[in-house]
């Protein structure tokens, strides 16, 4: 395993500090301004096109995508430093047009779509002109396991009739947002792993109603997750993505590069409250000394930064192995971080508040929006206690008797 930066990752990254410093840090506060002048937390503000142009200027665009016919075709290892670089900051995902769910609905465009598909909604996903949703989670059942969705895809001629009950569909909160790609069964009879299927569904189509957004901690923005009803939407049938019956499959696929994402960013949401909190620790006096002088406060200090060290190369290192052995190849290593990256983020957010005080839980700083962000991915793409049992079965299996 090398983990040295090539020297294109090296330009890349240097331009996107760069771009971090100059333009995306400052915008912050232009960008929380514009959200509440617009009296909507899932308005798109104008400061949001001006570092999407600036962005795209300097050639930091869709990076996340290794298909070169769509994107900048680098490789997860080559993509991972550069993921959490943004992941410091709230808005930078969506300036480099690297943003969930928008990724992950584009790179299944990319890898199952047809060419009239690609050509209606990943051209202009791919140009940052709309936004998307991903309709998987439901209400009424436990979406930790993926079987048990019950949303319905039913052909009637040369149309499908989508009926379903979804929430948590993120980006659905968007006016942008144009395009959900609904999972649901299609064959009922078929065994687990071949019941569901995917469809695009036009985000405006006659059935489709946005019930309500929900709010994470309290916390609005972005494209936001929205509750959703299909009450037979019909479509065309040539908006089914791949095969009936290659849902399940599609969502593995979707999956395990956002998995990455996820993880590397949480990583450098870590390093943003790192850096915050060794500048508090500096700022701040208690008892006669600085909290930086503190042994509690050095030792969550020294702490982080080994548990940060530590995620990262875990991250890198399954980085690697998709890009030698594929995503099923990881599957166990992405488990791994799927843990231990959230696990992070919300621990060194949660020491970077404390050494904050009542500044932390409030909006002067980015740390409780931060870790409201987290938090979720304790739960987001499957939860800990999931990917813990899917590591626990692969190392008992090799010590099972014969």
């Amino acid at each position: 395993m090398d983990f040295a930066y090539s020297p294109r990752v090296e330009e890349l990254r240097s331009n996107l500090l760069d771009f971090m410093a100059s333009h995306v840090y400052p915008a912050e506060a232009t960008y929380a301004e514009q959200i509440a002048a617009a009296g909507d937390p899932h308005a798109h503000p104008p400061v949001m096109e001006e570092l999407k142009a600036e962005a795209r200027s300097r050639g930091l665009w869709n990076l996340f995508l290794p298909d070169e016919r769509y994107g900048a075709g680098l490789t997860n290892l080559e993509y991972a430093p550069l993921a959490e670089i943004t992941g410091r900051s709230p808005i930078a995902p969506e300036a480099l047009n690297c943003s969930a769910p928008d990724t992950g609905n584009m790179e299944i465009l990319a890898g199952f779509g047809t060419p009239d598909q690609q050509k209606q909604w990943l051209v202009p996903l791919l140009e940052g002109e709309i936004r998307s949703g991903f309709s998987m989670t439901e209400p009424e059942v436990a979406s930790s396991d993926a079987t048990n969705i019950c949303g319905r895809i039913e052909r009637d001629g040369d149309s499908y009739v989508v009926t379903g009950h979804k929430w948590w569909t993120t980006g659905a909160m968007s006016k942008r947002c144009k395009l959900l790609i609904f999972m649901g069964i299609t064959d009922p009879d078929a065994d687990p792993y071949h019941r569901q299927s995917m469809i695009l569904v036009p985000a405006d189509a006659p059935g489709v109603r946005l019930v309500r957004g929900l709010p994470i901690f309290g916390y609005d923005g972005g494209g936001g997750d929205g509750e959703v009803e299909f009450d037979h939407v019909r479509v065309p049938a040539s908006n089914l993505l791949g095969n009936e019956g290659d849902g399940f499959a599609i969502a593995q696929a979707r999956l395990g590069p956002g998995r990455i994402h996820h993880c590397m960013r949480a990583v450098g949401m870590a390093e943003r409250a790192f850096d915050l909190m060794c500048k508090r620790a500096h700022e701040r006096s208690a008892f006669g000394k600085t909290l930086a002088e503190q042994g509690v406060v050095q030792d969550w200090v020294a702490e982080a930064r080994l548990a940060i060290e530590q995620a990262r190369l875990l991250t890198l290192k399954t980085a690697w192995l998709m890009d030698t052995v594929g995503n099923k190849g990881a599957r166990i290593e992405i488990s791994a971080i799927k843990v231990v990256a959230p696990r992070l983020a919300t621990t060194v957010l949660d020491r970077a508040i404390q050494i904050h005080g009542a500044a932390g839980v409030s909006a002067d700083f980015p740390l409780a929006f931060m870790y409201a962000h987290a938090r979720t991915l304790h739960i987001a793409d499957g939860p800990d206690e999931v990917h813990k049992m899917s590591i626990a079965r692969r190392e008992l299996y090799r010590y099972r008797p014969g």
